[in-house]
């Protein structure tokens, strides 16, 4: 069982390519204006030549890694609609715009991670538009899940729903609704027949062609979707014969040790991680009524005193052999749930505590673009709000405290290398360490109001690294709702 060694240095930062940065090299052809709210179907025009120049601030954060939404041609901003696998899309720069940016990322040491949409395609996918035009005389009639009555042109297609159609999938299948098996029924999206052999071969050379040209991995979107082991074990065998360092993560919302074996993927995006962190950290900041638009995690977030945290932390730990642990995609929030900070009701110590967590454990840990600055955001679309690049819009206390956080994981290889332990629980304070055979780091984090003092009782130097808390004969004062690391 092998992991990419590079990703357990990893300190990614995710990006949504229309709300991130606008370059003057594309014409404005008609977006939004950049500055007002999101919309479901409006695009800011956000491109990759807007991310180039932009590495100069990424790099100051401390980002190595980047992960990315969708970026190949599609007629919705999120990019989950994709109609040509093999061109970025034009509104992003194309394919000369990603080649540009995957060049420019790794001459700064910056790995690039794209997001694979392999379950389903769009209904302006050429191979599905083929068979809406033909029927079952399309040779791509296997390529998809169509009705038979459709097929022989008996009742028109629904891929452009009548109202009588609309009504139909609120209670039917789409296979009956609308002539095709959709993801969630959703006309837009219809799903892949991954058992045709063409449409299997067809998606293991797009992913393929994507890491020879450059990439450093696949973020794949819903593959429990495609229920089917061996091909993705065939994908993970094809990925790692072009680059036996590419990274394959999968967006799996729970416990997913089916994956998780060393012959699918490399790790998962660990919303378990998430719900975890947003039941301790928040205190009684938890805004529940946000977090039930949380996607697949709102019936785990629950307020968490520091004994079930721990428990929790001790069980997510040990669902995977080791490598797995070290390589998982630990993240506080995403374009699929309202922002951290929203979720705590804009409590700041509460996201800095998080932070604090999520830099000094296993793991990769992945920043949304934004949360650095204070950005917040409900549920889809207004957690997808384009970045104010105006410096006076940004919490630069925040920022200071994030970088902060990265410069300390950076600096210290037990926080990316060493093992995990927990050495003190009580109330609301909990103590850990990272440590190896050379290297030891101790964490002690306060999420009460109070002041707490912890005793040291271990072989720490008690040389205090990070944090503001005082020390004493006795050991360490650590102030309400903060955290401190010593070594």
């Amino acid at each position: 069982m092998t992991t990419p060694d590079w990703v357990k240095d990893a300190i990614f930062y995710q990006i949504f390519p229309d709300r991130f940065a606008r370059s003057s090299r594309k014409a404005d052809i008609g977006f939004e204006a950049w500055e007002s709210p999101p919309t479901q179907n409006g695009f800011k025009g956000g491109d990759l030549f807007g991310v180039i120049e932009k590495l100069d601030y990424l790099q100051d954060l401390g980002i190595n890694a980047l992960y990315f939404n969708p970026v190949f041609a599609s007629a919705c901003n999120h990019r989950y609609h994709t109609y040509d696998y093999y061109n970025v899309d034009p509104l992003l720069g194309g394919n000369d715009a990603l080649k540009e940016l995957v060049d420019s990322a790794h001459k700064r040491g910056i790995r690039i991670l794209l997001d694979g949409v392999f379950n389903h395609a769009s209904r302006g996918f050429w191979q599905f538009h083929h068979v809406l035009e033909n029927g079952g005389g399309s040779p791509y009639k296997d390529w998809f899940i169509f009705d038979e009555e459709r097929l022989r042109g008996h009742k028109h297609w629904g891929a452009y729903p009548t109202p009588h159609e609309r009504k139909a999938l609120q209670h039917e299948d789409s296979l009956t609704a609308i002539g095709y098996r959709a993801w969630w029924n959703l006309p837009a999206l219809p799903k892949f027949n991954t058992r045709t052999p063409a449409v299997r071969d067809f998606l293991f050379s797009v992913a393929e062609f994507w890491i020879r040209f450059g990439i450093d991995g696949w973020r794949l979107d819903v593959p429990a979707e495609i229920d089917d082991d061996e091909f993705w074990r065939e994908f993970r065998r094809r990925i790692r014969a072009v680059n036996s360092e590419a990274y394959i993560v999968g967006e799996i919302w729970h416990e997913a040790n089916r994956w998780l074996q060393g012959d699918q993927f490399d790790a998962v995006m660990n919303y378990l991680f998430t719900a975890a962190a947003l039941g301790f950290f928040a205190g009684s900041h938890l805004n529940l009524q946000m977090v039930s638009h949380a996607g697949g995690i709102k019936d785990r977030v629950r307020r968490m005193h520091a004994h079930d945290f721990a428990n929790e932390v001790d069980r997510i730990l040990n669902l995977y052999p080791r490598e797995i642990t070290f390589a998982q995609f630990n993240l506080l929030d995403s374009h699929d749930m309202p922002r951290f900070l929203s979720c705590v009701n804009g409590d700041k110590a509460s996201l800095k505590l998080a932070w604090l967590f999520l830099f000094t454990m296993p793991g990769a840990p992945c920043i949304y673009y934004g949360d650095e600055i204070g950005m917040d955001g409900s549920h889809d679309p207004d957690c997808r709000k384009a970045f104010p690049w105006e410096v006076s819009k940004w919490d630069q206390e925040l920022r200071g405290y994030l970088k902060a956080c990265i410069f300390m994981r950076k600096d210290q290889p037990a926080l990316r290398h060493g093992d995990y332990q927990r050495v003190h629980v009580e109330d609301d304070l909990l103590v850990y360490n990272r440590s190896s055979s050379e290297h030891e780091v101790v964490v002690a984090i306060n999420v009460s109001n109070v002041e707490k003092q912890l005793q040291l009782p271990f072989t720490t130097k008690g040389e205090m690294i990070f944090g503001s808390g005082s020390k004493s004969e006795n050991g360490y004062s650590i102030p309400p709702r903060s955290g401190i690391v010593f070594q």
